[in-house]
């Protein structure tokens, strides 16, 4: 079996069964409610996050925040 020729849903069910036998249904079910989708448009917030940025100063909060530590 080539994992790269793999079609999407295929490597889905591949992975869910490995999932299912090295951690059970339960753990398989754990694991895979650890992952969400989330909400919201990180691009569009991060624009308006940075917008009054500039690269000077986001090094400089980079260099205060090292000697902070």
């Amino acid at each position: 079996m080539d994992i790269q020729t793999l079609n999407p849903a295929a490597l889905r069910k591949l992975g869910i069964e490995a999932l299912t036998k090295a951690l059970g249904p339960v753990g398989m079910v754990r694991f895979l409610q650890q992952f969400e989708t989330g909400v919201g448009d990180y691009t569009k917030e991060r624009e308006q996050w940075l917008k009054e940025s500039d690269i000077k100063s986001i090094a400089d909060q980079i260099k205060n925040r090292r000697k902070k530590k």
